[in-house]
């Protein structure tokens, strides 16, 4: 049985927590899968062995991280063939889920998540069988001082919190549980619950 691709882009760690809770709801419904960090693609990596692709990538600076990017564009073709799923995370998706928020703000939240997804589909070509949008997180503690500074901008702009002093976390874990499940329903499973994840450098 081929295993599902788990494919993550990050920069502060986030968005691999993500890839890897994805693996482990794969794995918890007997599904082979893989979780590779598209900024270290194995040697030899080959999408024709996967029989699916999750593919998840935070943004910077209002893009998709760039080595996502270019895999979504090497491997075009390939995911075109099977059945995929886009996860783009971000703050903006943070706003859109908060009902604290006002209807102007989030209004003007969704509009940013639809522009962003729809920036990194244009330039790749893609067309994923499933897309969503995943609230990710603010990493104060990761953030050299001008990314802090900047994404405490941000934090303020649209209602976030500003206390750099610790990080948040926005995901909401049991959507996405209930995600990857539907995704997974069109996959053929496997007997045992298997998937592997690269040791962290």
């Amino acid at each position: 049985m081929k295993p599902v691709l788990v494919i993550y882009a990050t920069r502060e760690g986030h968005t691999r927590h993500i890839a890897e809770d994805v693996g482990a709801t794969l794995g918890a419904h007997q599904h082979l899968c893989e979780v590779i960090d598209a900024a270290r693609i194995p040697h030899r990596f080959l999408l024709e062995k996967y029989s699916a692709a999750i593919v998840s990538a935070s943004l910077h600076l209002g893009k998709h991280e760039t080595e996502m990017l270019k895999f979504v564009q090497q491997h075009l073709a390939e995911l075109q063939q099977i059945p995929t799923l886009f996860l783009s995370v971000s703050l903006s998706e943070v706003t859109v889920e908060d009902s604290s928020a006002s209807p102007e703000k989030r209004a003007e939240a969704q509009a940013n998540v639809k522009r962003t997804i729809d920036d990194f589909l244009a330039e790749t070509g893609w067309q994923p069988s499933h897309i969503a949008a995943v609230a990710g997180a603010l990493m104060y503690s990761r953030y050299n001082f001008a990314i802090r500074f900047v994404m405490r901008l941000i934090a303020r702009k649209t209602g976030a919190p500003v206390d750099t002093s610790r990080d948040y976390e926005f995901t909401d874990w049991s959507k996405l549980h209930e995600l990857v499940e539907e995704f997974a329903r069109n996959i053929p499973s496997h007997e045992e619950e298997v998937c592997l994840t690269p040791k962290r450098s």
